[in-house]
């Protein structure tokens, strides 16, 4: 069922990465002050394109957990970075900006790299660690996101920090979710919930603080960095709170690898990209 799962992956990329365009578009021209604060949710929430934008991101929960449900976690996670070759078509035609060196590098990384993971895949035979590792994981990368609110107004509360919380939000998210799915498939249902409600709440962290990142840094080093992070470090850390046949992968894992590398190479350049950072950040 891997095809099933990859199909499913680009689904919830595309529906993640327009959502996301529709609610930056909202988030720049947000009061400063409303920074790290539910006031900027609360403000945001009142304009249709941003709600529209958060609610594609919801819908693109569902393919999410299909595509975990039917792929190994390690090619879903890459994957996710596809539907921003949507985002940089929106950028030409919308802001009429022109495909450089840099983006066509960016677009064949990303194509190629995802196409070595899923050649190179091992079989989909994934089980939890122990509950005190899966839920550490979880624990740490929410703790991480959270690390602005709890130094807010302070000199520690810094627009670097804002950045790397919102990636370790979003990681921690995509983390819950896939454990929700598994759950839920082998009719673990209290758990599924339990992690449905903590996937809600690092997802409305994560958002908050990404818009806020918005708000402090240009866009460029915004988008790239969180990207990178929220895509790549739950894989990082999948050997933690995952056991996964690694040695089934093809050629001892050496395309998988090549394929991981090549593909965050791939991502950091799209989303680094004037055109598709700026358009995310709704400064077009």
């Amino acid at each position: 069922m891997l095809w099933l799962g990859l199909a499913a992956a680009l689904t919830a990329s595309i529906l993640f990465n327009v959502g996301i365009v529709l609610q930056a578009l909202d988030a720049r021209v947000a009061p400063r002050a409303l920074g790290l604060r539910l006031a900027l949710l609360a403000r945001l929430l009142a304009r249709p394109r941003w709600v529209v934008g958060w609610l594609l991101g919801l819908i693109g929960i569902w393919p999410q957990i299909v595509a975990y449900a039917n792929a190994p976690f390690v090619v879903v996670q890459p994957v996710l970075c596809v539907g921003l070759l949507l985002v940089l078509v929106f950028a030409v035609h919308v802001l009429h900006e022109r495909v450089g060196p840099r983006e066509v590098a960016g677009v064949v990384a990303i194509i190629g790299g995802v196409a070595l993971v899923a050649w190179g895949a091992p079989s989909h035979t994934e089980t939890h660690r122990s509950w005190f590792a899966v839920v550490a994981v979880v624990a740490a990368l929410s703790v991480a996101g959270l690390a602005p609110f709890v130094v807010r107004d302070t000199r520690l509360d810094t627009a670097t920090l804002t950045i790397l919380a919102a990636g370790c939000g979003f990681g921690a998210t995509n983390v819950a979710i896939k454990l929700l799915g598994d759950d839920f498939d082998v009719g673990h249902y209290g758990n599924a919930v339990v992690w449905g409600i903590v996937g809600l709440g690092t997802g409305v962290m994560a958002t908050l603080t990404y818009m806020t990142a918005f708000q402090r840094r240009a866009a460029t080093t915004v988008v790239p960095v969180a990207t990178a992070m929220q895509t790549f470090l739950p894989i990082v850390l999948e050997p933690l709170f995952l056991r996964e046949r690694w040695g089934s992968a093809m050629f001892d894992g050496v395309p998988l690898i090549a394929g991981l590398v090549i593909a965050l190479l791939g991502s950091v350049l799209i989303a680094g990209s004037s055109a598709v950072s700026e358009l995310i950040a709704g400064s077009g």
